[in-house]
């Protein structure tokens, strides 16, 4: 397994979107209170006392939609400016993009991943759960403000649903040959949502990388990235092509990740919430931050090795939140 030093913190669990991928159509979310987040200063307290001090260097912030969160921008800065950041990225729905981008820039951001599951805006409508007001103007705009400012690399990220938006692979490849674009394709992944789409199920990364193949040629690329993607190229494009493979082909033995969610608890992996600890209790009970740390090596040497498949065969498969609420 390789070192794990990259921490995916979810900054809010309330998000402007309700993606049916994200949030299950007609899903009650209960919501995190105010009180019960971490606070700014306990979030950078965990990262510069417990988090760093065992390794950790990479971190990725996520929600819900983390441009909701207020004082987001600070935040950013304070992050970026610890000297032992060697990343530090947002996955956005882009919504707020254009009007953001140039502080998000200025704070010390440069890597970004926006959402964008269409190029059509009533799939997109549908997709995220919004059929009366059109949103895919304001997000398309976030992304070339994004990429006018700098960000670089700038990542979109598309979850395929057959027979919703799979027909739109070439289209939405097409977009890195002349742009330094990274498309990233994400196998559709039922958590708490298997019912999505009328069952309609998931489309291999293989399957979608043939498609491409048969249209353009398609390349293995020396670019590699943080996360578990297999990085393609179309022959002569600027940009690049990421198949995130969780359904079909296991990554366990790649993860370099955990993840804090916005209310304190750190655990082991996306499809584990055994073994999660609750940090921001510890903090606030006076637990000292030496104590946290060996919590956290602890469950660091646990981190199990699981993927989608043993789920229904495991003791360890308990799921009590839905993606939006986990940070996916």
């Amino acid at each position: 397994m390789n070192r794990v030093d990259y921490l995916r913190i979810s900054l809010i669990d309330r998000c402007n979107f309700r993606c049916r991928y994200c949030i299950p159509e007609g899903a009650e979310i209960d919501y995190i209170l105010k009180q019960n987040l971490l606070t700014d200063n306990e979030l950078l307290t965990l990262l510069k006392d417990v988090f760093i001090p065992v390794g950790f260097t990479r971190f990725r912030l996520t929600g819900g939609e983390p441009l909701l969160r207020p004082n987001v921008i600070n935040l950013i800065e304070a992050i970026a400016s610890f000297p032992e950041t060697k990343d530090l990225s947002v996955t956005t729905n882009g919504f707020l993009l254009s009007k953001m981008a140039k502080d998000l820039y200025k704070a010390g951001l440069r890597r970004i991943n926006i959402s964008l599951d269409s190029l059509n805006s009533d799939t997109f409508n549908l997709i995220i759960g919004n059929k009366n007001r059109n949103r895919w103007q304001s997000v398309w705009n976030g992304i070339q403000v994004a990429y006018e400012v700098g960000f670089d690399p700038l990542k979109i990220n598309v979850v395929i649903i057959p027979g919703v938006n799979d027909h739109e692979v070439l289209d939405l490849a097409a977009l890195t040959i002349n742009r330094n674009w990274h498309i990233r394709f994400i196998e559709f992944m039922p958590i708490g949502n298997e019912k999505l789409f009328n069952n309609k199920g998931w489309i291999s990364s293989e399957e979608l990388r043939q498609r491409i193949r048969k249209k353009w040629g398609l390349t293995e690329s020396f670019v590699r990235g943080n996360g578990p993607a297999d990085i393609f190229q179309i022959p002569g494009a600027k940009g690049t092509l990421g198949f995130i493979s969780q359904m079909s082909e296991c990554f366990c033995d790649r993860c370099n990740r955990m993840r804090l969610s916005a209310d304190g608890w750190l655990r082991p992996c996306l499809l584990n919430e055994m073994g999660q600890i609750d940090l921001k209790n510890s903090l606030r009970n006076g637990v000292s931050v030496k104590e946290i740390q060996q919590q956290v090596k602890n469950l660091l040497g646990l981190k199990p090795e699981i993927n989608f498949k043993q789920r229904e065969s495991s003791t360890t498969g308990i799921y009590s939140r839905t993606m939006s609420q986990i940070g996916g």
